[in-house]
């Protein structure tokens, strides 16, 4: 039995706009929760990336004194809104954008997607989401950033072959992966399989867990209760040696996709899904085995 907890409050982070819309809020359900990490999309319905300069220092300033590291900044680059015919200068400006804003917050990691098709052929999609994400990559990695894309929407969202061939064919070190442990009940693949293949090249995860209604909808959960085998997956990632962040997104109350924003029973459903990922990895502890890379560097 390991005498630590397999993931400190240091190497916990929540998605601060899944329990407030503002920053405020999103900073006091972290507090409640005692981790140390923020992962940052919104503020005021604003996403980061919008956010004007004197706006923007103002989080930083906040987030500093509240003593939190940020971990991710969530783009909304190759996203469920943006399909690969959309104008690709749209998302090289926004990682611009957001390479100033990690550089004042100390964060290295961008999230992105890999764009949906939009009445292309499988080859011509492929094709042009790799591109898209080899020329992301290229700039990332001029400003010293990692691109993680995450298992949801786009050309390589669902497919753990087309998530390798993204990694292989783009062929660089600022491209990871973002594994989330909820995205395969609503996009309907096996998420626990998916991690099998993908394991060496995760870098962060999120933490959600899901159920498909009788009517076909898909409602969330807290995690350990739904069908996403989120306990599975946190497993196998302590068994191998995961170094990163788990990030909270557990979309109880918040789903940008669907249009739901914060309300104000968010950020009791928020810590309630953050004490439940604590009950989960307690009871997964003796499973946990020391790192076995630097944070970052797995292949």
């Amino acid at each position: 039995m390991c005498a630590e907890p397999p993931f400190p409050p240091h190497r916990l982070a929540g998605i601060g706009d899944e329990a407030a819309r503002g920053l405020d809020g999103q900073l006091a359900a972290l507090n409640r929760l005692g981790w140390g990490a923020l992962e940052l999309r919104t503020v005021d319905g604003v996403a980061v990336a919008d956010l004007d300069a004197d706006a923007f220092r103002a989080v930083a300033v906040r987030i500093r004194d509240a003593g939190l590291d940020v971990v991710c900044l969530a783009s909304r680059i190759g996203n469920w809104a943006r399909p690969v015919t959309a104008p690709f200068g749209t998302d090289l400006a926004e990682l611009d954008a957001l390479a100033r804003q990690c550089e004042a917050l100390d964060c290295r990691y961008v999230r992105i997607m890999s764009y949906p098709n939009d009445h292309l052929t499988e080859p011509e999609w492929a094709a042009r989401a790799i591109d898209r994400v080899g020329r992301l990559a290229d700039r990332a990695a001029r400003a010293g950033l990692t691109l993680l894309h995450e298992n949801c929407a786009g050309w390589a969202g669902d497919r753990a072959d087309r998530m390798l061939r993204l990694v292989r064919e783009v062929d660089s070190p600022a491209l990871r992966l973002l594994f989330d442990t909820g995205n395969g009940v609503p996009y309907g693949y096996d998420a626990f399989g998916t991690l099998e293949k993908v394991l060496p090249h995760v870098a962060h995860v999120h933490v959600k867990d899901a159920v498909r209604t009788p009517d076909g909808t898909v409602a969330y959960t807290l995690p350990g209760d739904g069908r996403a085998r989120v306990a599975d997956c946190l497993r196998l990632l302590l068994e191998t040696g995961y170094t990163g962040t788990l990030s909270l997104e557990p979309h109880l109350a918040v789903r940008p996709h669907e249009g739901l924003s914060a309300t104000d029973d968010s950020a009791d459903l928020f810590v309630a899904a953050g004490r439940r990922l604590e009950r989960v990895l307690a009871r997964l502890a003796p499973y946990a085995r020391p790192a076995a890379v630097p944070e970052g560097a797995r292949e």
